[in-house]
């Protein structure tokens, strides 16, 4: 097999990276380990910043996400003084908008499946070859048989655990992480939101968050220890925990429902410089992972592949190689105000292990200057709604 660009991994980075390649007729081929069914079903994040709505709907794949998707123009903080309404519109002129990611792939699987792009499901990509050369390989297995992949360049889409940023030879990248002191138990239920804004709660027993999926489904986590077991959380203990953390005494109230599903994920930083190896190119989390609090997983990965694919569409219009030196650098400007402002988000509202009152009134005062100050308000604003696509060449 030989194409231009080879993908591993059909998340939102490779499949968006895909598509904007294929807008400018550069060809790829995308290899993806899991059934299409898999991707399509799996539930990860749920609000898309403004510039990924904008860019969603200049590539013509907005048509479902503006009929489907529930715009939101703020978020509130919940916390001793009551609940405090961030808004975003007034502040930035900008808003998210919530659609889960697995809608955000459907949408992407069917675009390029309907103009016969190259996309291989249920293949694991098993090594990479001659990366300093101008031809490198991409080694598969389908159907136990082994098969390689030769392109022009590699972009690794393939997450955390994939192989791509393991095929960097040692000492190439540095690497950056910071584990959190928690974790984030959440749930899917069957249950209507009770409001159409996610509800941050900064609570003596943990923090709590509300949000949605649909107009029936609610998205809910509570603050837990890193090693909680799931069994030990009964859907009664988690909605009395919620109710506990959440309903305010305004009588504003959460909807129970049935669960739907259930997990626990600890939470950590991970950033890794470069991003690029020769004519390998990592995006989304095979570079960089965040933790929760502050949304910005989905958008940076598809704000990775922008960068790549006008980077590429420089070097197959025009010979130049500029663009793609700067990837890197590009990309991680953007990873590292995501990392701040995610970091920022988690240190305001989570409890903390010990009993530490000098950090609790820091919080509250914190808490209490955003809710009060346009200033501060207006600067949480602007990171949640998320930063231009081309803000990096500022």
């Amino acid at each position: 097999m030989r194409t231009q660009v080879g993908i591993i991994g059909a998340g939102p980075a490779g499949l968006m990276l895909a598509h904007l390649l294929q807008r400018e007729g550069i060809e790829s081929v995308i290899l993806e380990k899991h059934p299409r069914e898999h991707i399509e079903r799996r539930v990860r994040a749920g609000v898309l910043e403004q510039s990924t709505v904008d860019l969603l709907n200049e590539i013509g794949l907005g048509e479902r996400m503006l009929r489907e998707g529930m715009l939101h123009h703020g978020i509130q903080l919940s916390f001793g003084s009551g609940r405090h309404h961030i808004e975003f519109s007034e502040l930035t002129g900008r808003a998210i908008t919530v659609y889960g990611q697995q809608e955000v792939v459907k949408d992407l699987v069917k675009a390029r499946l309907a103009t016969g792009g190259a996309i291989h499901f249920l293949v694991e990509a098993i090594g990479l070859w001659a990366l300093d050369s101008e031809s490198p390989r991409i080694r598969f297995l389908a159907d136990g048989t082994e098969h390689e992949l030769t392109c022009d360049f590699v972009a690794g889409c393939d997450g955390f655990h994939g192989v791509s940023r393991q095929a960097i030879p040692n000492g190439v990248l540095s690497v950056i992480e910071h584990s959190y002191p928690f974790a984030w138990l959440g749930i899917l239920a069957k249950a209507p939101p009770v409001q159409d804004e996610l509800v941050y709660a900064y609570h003596e027993r943990g923090f709590a968050l509300f949000s949605m999926r649909s107009p029936e489904v609610t998205r809910l986590y509570l603050q837990v220890t890193p090693d909680e077991s799931i069994s030990s959380w009964s859907d009664d203990r988690i909605w009395s925990e919620l109710h506990t953390r959440l309903d305010g005494g305004d009588g504003w109230r959460i909807n129970d429902g049935s669960v739907l599903e259930k997990s626990i994920t600890g939470m950590r930083s991970f950033v890794v410089e470069p991003m690029q190896y020769q004519r390998l190119y990592l995006l989304g989390d095979s570079a960089h992972i965040v933790p929760p609090t502050g949304a910005k997983g989905l958008n940076l990965a598809v704000a990775d592949a922008f960068v790549l694919a006008r980077a590429l569409n420089a070097h197959y219009r025009n010979g130049s190689g500029t663009e793609l030196e700067r990837y890197s650098r590009r990309c991680l400007r953007r990873v590292w105000r995501a990392e701040h402002f995610s970091w920022w988000m988690t240190s305001m509202l989570h409890r903390f292990p010990g009993t530490d009152p000098f950090r609790e009134r820091l919080q509250l005062s914190q808490l209490e200057y955003v809710a009060h100050s346009p200033a501060a308000a207006k600067s949480l604003a602007e990171n949640y709604v998320g930063l231009p696509l081309d803000w990096e060449e500022a």
